[in-house]
């Protein structure tokens, strides 16, 4: 079952003098996360968007593993992207760009995607643990901005509890999903072929779902090159 529902900093954890939050979901989770990354980043250069960064523990690991890309983390909450910058603070690590502040809802997410001051060689967008805690217009703004700005060959890695077919693929996310509607009607965990069709209308397709603990997915949507 997936973590993230109440707000990082506002769960009752530790926050440190510098803003650091912590995400329990991370510690057992960014292992797994970041072997799927490694399937497609192993290598490469360019830039990655990781959309909805939380806590800004997830960029700070893939990017002391993965030295070689360019890192740009972001969120809309203020209380969030002070922990992200803290992180890259703490750990000093060359290759992390400081936050940006995108709002998914928005398709074109903010400024410095198109203004020449962001990331000039976008490889891939990564989010974990959004679209769920979201109304369906993040969902949209997420793939149509991914859509926007991947070139052929790019990709979108997203992380979370879904549906298939209109089914939860354990009780527990249905559970899950029935609580995070009871708090939010626009909540709720999503399906699978639902988002497939938001991809399909950014140019993106499904190439790769990868099973991950806790009964999550990440789904993998690829540019396709044009042919």
């Amino acid at each position: 079952m997936a973590d993230y529902v109440v707000e990082f900093g506002k769960d009752g954890r530790r926050v440190e003098p510098d803003g650091r939050l912590d995400a329990p979901a991370f510690h057992r989770n960014h292992e797994a996360i970041r072997a799927v990354l490694l399937r497609f980043l192993a290598g490469k250069s360019g830039d990655v968007v990781e959309a909805g960064s939380g806590t800004g523990q997830h960029v700070v690991d893939f990017a002391r593993h993965m030295p070689g890309i360019t890192w740009w983390p972001s969120d809309l909450n203020e209380q969030h992207l002070k922990s992200i910058a803290a992180w890259r603070a703490h750990e000093g690590l060359e290759n992390i760009r400081p936050p940006l502040r995108i709002d998914l809802s928005d398709p074109e997410w903010c400024p410095q995607m198109h203004d020449g001051s962001g990331p000039r060689n976008l490889q891939a967008v990564f989010c974990a643990n959004v679209i769920h805690i979201a109304p369906w217009r993040v969902a949209e703004g997420l793939f149509a901005g991914a859509g926007r700005y991947l070139p052929a060959d790019g990709r979108l890695f997203l992380y979370g509890p879904f549906k298939r077919g209109g089914k939860h693929t354990a009780i527990s996310n249905a559970v899950f999903d029935t609580s995070l509607r009871e708090g939010n009607p626009e909540w709720g965990v999503r399906d699978i072929e639902a988002l497939e069709t938001l991809a399909g209308a950014a140019g993106l397709v499904l190439v790769e779902i990868a099973e991950m603990p806790a009964n999550n997915l990440i789904l993998v949507f690829e540019r396709p090159k044009a042919t």
